[in-house]
């Protein structure tokens, strides 16, 4: 995983009107109902975030908003039983503040109900802190550090880890994407070093993989048969029964991982079709060619004269193409039919990826600088075949939802590029749980959905992690339950605390079999836990990345802000809220070992 650096306070204001239980027959259990309309919701939105602001300000002492700070407004959130919440980003004196983010909370009347803060202190530097480095300076020590080209430096405080720090931040790039540094404006230190794109595959993975002479060549060529339906489009036709172009045209992809399926492609003319889903706000994949462009613009668009996309083989450059597509879609429409969210950032915008990106490249990621998926095609050693199989490209989607919510945010990160603290880990496991979500909606018989990760990379242990007992992963030594030395855990391994109590939350403990597949999850206390089922398990979740997470959320926070997202769904003497709390005992998060000292 990797973080996206700040680029800018973003003043518009979007407003979330969607439901936030799981809706629609690819769930069971009750929806938790429809919120008011978009229209009805922005009438009202100023109103909404000046009472926020306000009301931030009236609390400053759990707030910890101070003078000279701004608080501006990226999301509205208006749920059905009539609570707002406010998702801020912070400025002191003008200058962006990393890790101050906070959701206001408020009832129907606009009343302060609490706060959700990643710094609940004044987070203004010193008195005394003027700048020693000049933004040149700064900038040559991040391309020094970053060994790449600097952009220029920019002038923020940093409030992470608790500090308060007159900082300049600076995006450096090189040939394989950018990275965002962060400068101490006063003693020249570098506070931090994170690569901007998130990659499915750690270093030290792949390092261990290649250690262990591992070879990875999964099965593929499956696209026989008839295709799968679920994305077909309707064509467009004018009154007079003559098509009108562009259009939307029912095309089929041959994909490498999950056989013939429907595809919505774009009629541009009569007999030439292009790999473009105007049906779902113009959803595109891409060639990268080799190139490591970050410029969607820059890569090319597919085309045929068929309306056929790739025969199953690597052979064709489309056929990774359309997995790409199939998989974005399918994310796309999970998200939509579960929570009404319109699109990766909620925004009714494309969700874009670019196949056969850079050379030899054996991962694939979220790239927040175009906003899109990138995939690789492998290294030709450790990894023989494309990344795009569908779990992969729903995990990596939902960074781009974490991105655009509660921006976890890694705590540190060696020199290697791994990253490491309980935020970071949470963002990895959010993406495990809601990208074997996105299986379980497609449900695709030859993606069997399941509750492991990476089946289909064609791994010894037959999976990369799973979320019912995470230990059982001896490739990145992924953990079943939280202690004190979590946080010093590698994100990915980490992400076992909290995919695992969404497992017992969902299936609950012991033996169960899914679609054929056998499951044994243990529990730290040796208690049992009855599941609520995957439906509300999920909605659960997912409510509490939209309201009540923000970019410093660890284990323990994540455990709040679930029993809050099941109180708002449920009821707080609810089953549902009694079970949340279970599952986290049973992976040993509780009230009483909430650490005093958080990191």
């Amino acid at each position: 995983m990797r973080r996206p650096h700040i680029r800018g306070v973003a003043v518009a204001i979007a407003v979330t009107t969607a439901a936030t239980g799981l809706a629609g027959t690819a769930f069971a259990g009750s929806d938790t109902g429809v919120e008011r309309s978009a229209a009805s919701a922005g009438t009202n939105a100023s109103a909404v975030v000046k009472a926020a602001q306000t009301a931030a300000f009236a609390n400053a002492s759990a707030t910890g908003v101070s003078q000279g700070d701004e608080l501006h407004a990226q999301d509205v959130m208006i749920d059905p039983e009539g609570a707002r919440h406010v998702r801020f980003v912070r400025t002191h004196n003008g200058m962006p503040v990393l890790g101050g983010d906070l959701v206001v909370h408020l009832d129907r009347t606009l009343a302060y109900t609490g706060v959700t803060s990643a710094a609940d202190r004044a987070v203004k530097p010193a008195t005394a802190a003027r700048a020693k480095l000049t933004a040149d300076q700064a900038a040559a020590r991040a391309a020094q550090v970053a060994q790449g080209d600097a952009g220029s430096a920019t002038l923020v405080v940093d409030a992470r880890g608790g500090a308060s720090a007159l900082a300049y931040q600076v995006t450096v790039t090189d040939q394989q994407g950018t990275n965002t540094v962060v400068i101490d404006a006063v003693t020249g230190k570098v506070r931090s070093n994170t690569p901007d794109s998130d990659e499915f595959l750690s270093p030290k993975l792949l390092d261990n993989l290649r250690q262990n002479g591992e070879t990875l060549d999964p099965a593929t060529g499956t696209a026989s048969g008839a295709p799968e339906a679920g994305l077909l489009g309707s064509g467009v036709s004018g009154v007079s029964g003559v098509t009108r172009y562009p259009s939307p045209a029912k095309g089929t992809g041959k994909t490498l991982f999950v056989g013939s399926v429907g595809l919505t492609t774009t009629a541009t003319s009569k007999g030439h079709y292009r790999l473009k889903d105007p049906s779902r706000y113009g959803t595109e994949t891409r060639d990268a060619k080799g190139t490591y462009t970050e410029k969607f613009s820059a890569g090319s668009a597919f085309t045929s004269t068929t309306d056929v996309w790739g025969n199953g083989t690597t052979g064709n450059r489309a056929s990774a193409a359309a997995d790409a597509q199939y998989g974005i879609t399918k994310t796309l429409d999970f998200y939509k039919a579960a929570f009404g969210r319109k699109g990766i950032a909620d925004n009714s915008r494309a969700a874009q990826g670019m196949v056969h990106w850079g050379s030899k490249v054996a991962n694939a990621f979220w790239d927040p600088t175009c906003t899109c998926m990138l995939y690789g095609d492998g290294d030709g050693k450790t990894f023989k075949k494309p990344l795009v199989v569908l779990d992969v490209t729903g995990h990596e989607l939902t960074h781009g939802v974490v991105d655009a919510t509660a921006k976890l945010q890694p705590t540190y990160v060696d020199p290697k590029g791994n990253q490491y603290g309980e935020p970071g880990a949470l963002n990895e496991s959010l993406a495990d749980i809601f990208g074997s979500n996105v299986e379980f909606y497609a449900n695709n018989p030859k993606d069997t959905p399941d509750y492991l990760i990476g089946e289909k990379l064609g791994l010894a242990q037959k999976f990369l992690r799973r979320l019912d007992h995470p230990s059982l992963d001896k490739l990145e030594h992924t953990i079943d339950y939280w202690s004190t030395d979590t946080y010093y855990t590698e994100v990915h391994a980490g992400s076992g605390v909290s995919s695992h109590a969404y497992y017992l939350l969902a299936e609950g403990s012991g033996k169960k079999t899914i679609n054929g597949v056998a499951y044994d999850s243990p529990t730290y206390n040796h208690a049992t836990v009855k599941g609520i089922g995957r439906a509300k398990a999920t909605a659960i979740f997912y409510r509490a990345l939209t309201r009540y997470m923000v970019s410093t959320t660890d284990f323990h926070d994540a455990r709040i802000a679930t029993l809050k997202a099941a109180k708002d769904l449920y009821g707080a003497n609810s089953t549902e809220y009694k079970t949340v709390d279970n599952a986290w005992a049973a992976v040993n998060v509780t009230a009483a070992n909430t650490p005093a000292a958080r990191h």
